[in-house]
Parts: structure tokens; sequence; C-alpha cells
């Protein structure tokens, strides 16, 4: 093989490399787009599933009372007519009694 079809071999497959893989959005650039495209779809997927989580908590403390109640209780500490609260409260370990 002569220099000059060597020469023409090495500029094809520069050509060719530089048709797939060159410029400035190549092939792994397309690659890494449609893997972020993936991903953004997956988080959307996600975050859809906790919004609707969310609307029908939000509709049960609306309009169910026994959801009421549980979140008057636990998020607010409060009972009912006749009932007692005991809360502990942790003592300060880092002191000593005198």
């Amino acid at each position: 093989m002569t220099l000059a079809r060597w020469a023409a071999v090495a500029a094809l497959a520069f050509a060719v490399y530089f048709a797939i893989q060159g410029g400035e959005y190549g092939t792994t650039h397309l690659l890494e787009l449609r893997a972020d495209v993936r991903r953004e779809h997956e988080q959307v997927v996600r975050l859809k599933v906790e919004v609707d989580s969310l609307e029908r908590a939000v509709q049960a403390i609306r309009t169910n009372p026994l959801v009421q109640e549980r979140v008057a209780r636990e998020a607010f500490g409060m009972i009912r007519r006749g009932e007692h609260l005991y809360r502990i409260v942790p003592g300060d370990t880092g002191r000593q009694l005198e």
C-alpha cells in the first residue's frame, strides 16, 4: 500500500469518526441527554405519586372525622373530655442531684 492510500484511509476513518462522534453534539452527548431525559421522567413519575398521596391525605383530613381526631391527638396533643394526658419528659442526664 502506498503512502497516498494510507493517507486516504486515514482521512476516511477520521471523516467517519467525526461524522459519528465529532462536533459539539456527538453521540456520547446524545446518549447522556437520553439518560437525563429518562431520569427526569422517572423523577416526574415519583413526584406525581407523592402529590397524589398528599392530596388523598389532605382530603382525608378535610372530610374524615377519625383522621381529624388522629391528627388532633398526634400533632396537637388534644384529648377528649374525661381523658387524662400523661407526658413523660426526659430528665437532664448531664446534671447531678445535690
